[in-house]
């Protein structure tokens, strides 16, 4: 394969699990990859495992108002962004009585409201160059219903929808808009959520045909089709990872 020119990428949330999985397979593929995260330390352990190619901002993305000035500064650090990757996501488990507007607010801001302003920045230095690709990261609770997580099943049906209208609006100017909604995925949050919950484990595994539950590079080669040319012809689609748990029985 020919050399590549330089790509670069930015990973919301990109510091553990899926998001750790999608930067890891970015740059193992010669991809500049902008990791943004709240959590200084685990950017510093990314960092020193995966070297020069990942660079790394401490932000929360939750604070929208800075945004703007978050992407100028990756852009005049990197001179370009190719591909964005909106990783990073809250969940709350609670009683759909309980939870208070704030809770609902805070899981909407981040998981979708951010997701907006970003990709809005992004898009900006995308329009003059004709080309780019944004993958939003879905999720089961956007294909059927699940109980206790209202603000997130709330927040990830929108970003299907909003992955739909961005794609016809802005796919004619050469920029992909895509989603990938993962079933069952092998990380410290759903290890923690589904193992002190074997009912609900038990129901999981129950409706997932493949039977077993996916890897975070599972994601992260879905991740890498959609980013690259190797998807050229695909734009606005939802592409479910979850070894068939969304047409399961």
């Amino acid at each position: 394969m020919s050399k590549q020119q330089k790509r670069v990428a930015i990973v919301t949330g990109g510091g553990s699990g899926i998001g750790l999985a999608i930067t890891e397979k970015f740059i193992s593929e010669g991809i500049d990859t902008v990791i943004i995260g709240r959590d200084e330390e685990k950017l510093s352990m990314a960092k020193s495992k995966l070297g020069a190619l990942c660079h790394t901002v401490c932000y929360d993305i939750s604070n929208l108002s800075g945004i703007p000035q978050l992407v100028e500064g990756i852009l005049d650090n990197l001179g370009q962004i190719d591909i964005l990757v909106n990783n990073a996501g809250i969940n709350m488990k609670k009683d759909f009585v309980e939870v208070t507007d704030e809770d609902f607010q805070r899981v909407i801001t981040t998981n979708l409201c951010s997701v907006f302003s970003i990709s809005r920045e992004v898009v900006k230095h995308m329009l003059p160059k004709g080309k780019g690709s944004i993958i939003n990261i879905s999720s089961m609770a956007a294909q059927y219903g699940i109980p206790r997580v209202i603000a997130y099943s709330a927040s990830k049906t929108a970003i299907d929808g909003m992955t739909r209208a961005m794609a016809v609006e802005l796919s004619p100017a050469g920029i992909r808009i895509n989603a990938i909604a993962p079933g069952f995925i092998e990380t410290a949050m759903t290890a923690k959520a589904l193992n002190a919950d074997p009912e609900r484990k038990g129901k999981a595994m129950g409706r997932t045909p493949l039977g077993y539950m996916g890897q975070p590079g599972d994601v992260a080669d879905a991740a890498l089709f959609l980013a690259t040319d190797a998807s050229r012809y695909i734009t606005g689609v939802v592409l479910p990872v979850d070894g068939g748990n969304s047409i399961g029985f």
